[in-house]
């Protein structure tokens, strides 16, 4: 009796460890976390098949489309990085060409799991990870790609989509020729054939590209003309001539008395000596020999800096009116990158909320730049005068892509 009771006892001991044992529970836990990052991996994977097909110009139709809610679709922008048509219109290619893949919004306690994935099994997808506050956070990178708010707008894109941007360039159109090719010709000696308009034609040798003598085919003038790599080295008292296609040394002709600021020289076509002006004589006259300087800036009733030579900025290059001599300075945006001009970290000054402008002095210095801007140019206290390239930080605002033209003018909304 006592040895029945003992064995009920190790039997029910032994389910109990069994059922309620850490093991158990761990092994469980495994298998649910493995198949949450299973269903990531999915997701992640039809993304990339999708975003793909669209490169090579294809289509991939998947039940994990619809699931995941994936949506794939070209976006192209122009130099204001506004939308656009992406195609080539008058030989003009957008300025900015995007292939934008995007998922449907993931959960935010999935998101340490997908870049895990990304950075094991994407790591060389370029930009592909989670969009966040107008960036895209790729995994295993520290780097993020920001994202134009007009793409943005044109996907809806919302915080947890697992994004794919890929910017590419829209290929040149080819241009194609089909020519009807005619049945083979027989020329005659003296001819050659060549194939011209579309068909086969018999032609004469073009016999002057065998010059004879020292004389050599010049291709711009389309005659033969002396080839001055065989003209010999003559003794001190001769001179080298072509005669009849040959060079030659030729002894001087008996000395010709010139008049004063002439010189004799040789006629090759006469073997003459003639008389011909001194070209050490002849001075070279600039249009404008005084350049007039205008006054480059102040207010009305204020004492003005007198102009001078050097009174262009390192910002600033000088242009001078043929017609009046007049010299005028104007903003040089080549100039942008020297420290003279901008001290700054001109990549710094960049992005959606970031711009460079120009501080214009007065209207009358805006009025002399012309047409290279082509929007209105705002002239106040909360825009610098100093005649040098500023960066213009909007803080939390944007810059307003309509009424800027960087690096002259940069207006915040």
């Amino acid at each position: 009796m006592n040895i029945f009771i003992m064995i009920l006892v190790v039997l029910f001991m032994g389910a109990y460890y069994m059922m309620d044992s850490p093991s158990a529970r761990i092994t469980e836990h495994e298998t649910e976390y493995a198949i949450d990052k299973s269903d990531l991996r999915a997701v992640a994977q039809c993304a990339a098949a999708v975003h793909n097909a669209q490169i090579k110009g294809t289509q991939f139709d998947d039940i994990c489309v619809q699931q995941n809610n994936i949506i794939s679709q070209y976006v192209c922008l122009d130099t204001r990085l506004n939308i656009t048509k992406c195609e080539i219109v008058k030989n003009k290619k957008p300025a900015f060409t995007y292939i934008v893949t995007a998922t449907g919004a993931l959960d935010g306690t999935q998101f340490n799991d997908i870049m895990e994935i990304l950075e094991r099994d994407f790591s060389d997808a370029g930009t592909f990870g989670i969009f966040s506050e107008n960036v895209i956070i790729s995994g295993g990178t520290t780097s993020k790609r920001i994202v134009p708010r007009a793409i943005i707008e044109e996907l809806k894109l919302e915080p947890g989509q697992l994004v794919y941007l890929t910017q590419y360039e829209i290929p040149d159109t080819q241009t194609e020729f089909v020519f009807n090719v005619a049945e083979d010709i027989i020329c005659p000696v003296g001819t050659v054939k060549v194939f011209r308009f579309g068909r086969w034609q018999c032609t004469g040798y073009n016999t002057k590209t065998n010059c004879g003598g020292d004389m050599i085919w010049d291709s711009d003038l389309m005659e033969c003309v002396a080839d001055e790599s065989r003209k010999p080295l003559c003794a001190d008292n001769q001179t080298a001539v072509m005669v009849d296609s040959i060079w030659e040394c030729i002894s001087p002709f008996p000395e010709k008395i010139c008049p004063e600021k002439m010189v004799a020289q040789l006629n090759y076509n006469t073997l003459e000596w003639e008389c011909v002006t001194d070209p050490k004589n002849i001075t070279t006259t600039k249009k404008c020999e005084h350049v007039k300087h205008t006054s480059i800036y102040g207010n009305a009733g204020a004492t003005l800096r007198a102009p001078h030579a050097t009174s262009c900025t390192d910002c600033e290059k000088m242009i001078i009116d043929e017609e009046t001599c007049t010299a005028i300075c104007v903003p040089d945006p080549t100039r942008l990158s020297d420290p003279k001009c901008y001290a700054g970290d001109t990549d710094a000054c960049s992005g959606p909320n970031r711009g460079f402008f120009f501080g214009f002095p007065n209207n009358k210095y805006i009025a002399n730049v012309g047409d290279t801007i082509t929007v209105s140019v705002p002239v106040g206290n909360g825009y610098s005068q100093n005649r040098r390239f500023n960066c213009r930080d909007c803080g939390d605002g944007v810059v307003d892509t309509e009424r800027s033209q960087p690096p002259f003018v940069t207006v915040c909304k």
